[in-house]
């Protein structure tokens, strides 16, 4: 069985900033692709940021110089750096990772379990 583990939320002010943390753990052979949604109270679940295996990545306009998202493949984690920190950020922050993996052999997706993130002065 595969689970991503989630870290880092919790309460800033706005221009602080937060580092989120995801660790994809199981019988893992390669992170093909990880990303980070956000779902605020009320709203759809949105695409915060992507990150490849080949280190491409793909920001929202809406965060675009403001928030990092890297991977290392080898430890099958993926971090978003968040700086400037808006209250319009406040949302629960999701880790989403497309794996290939062991048992059962193939390409599968995952979701982490969400971490809050306010920012409120």
């Amino acid at each position: 069985q595969v689970q991503l583990v989630e870290s880092g939320g919790g309460l800033v002010q706005p221009g602080e900033s937060l580092r989120l943390s995801c660790a994809a753990l199981g019988n893992i052979v390669s992170s093909e692709e990880m990303s980070w949604y956000r779902q605020a109270p009320g709203e759809e679940r949105e695409l915060v940021a992507t990150v490849t295996k080949g280190g491409t990545t793909n920001y929202a306009d809406s965060v675009k110089g403001r928030f990092t998202i890297s991977m290392d493949n080898a430890e099958h984690t993926v971090d978003l750096q968040m700086n400037n920190l808006k209250p319009e950020d406040t949302a629960v922050y999701y880790c989403f990772a497309d794996l290939f993996v062991k048992l059962p052999f193939g390409y599968y997706t995952y979701w982490g379990q969400g971490t809050q993130v306010t920012v409120s002065s």
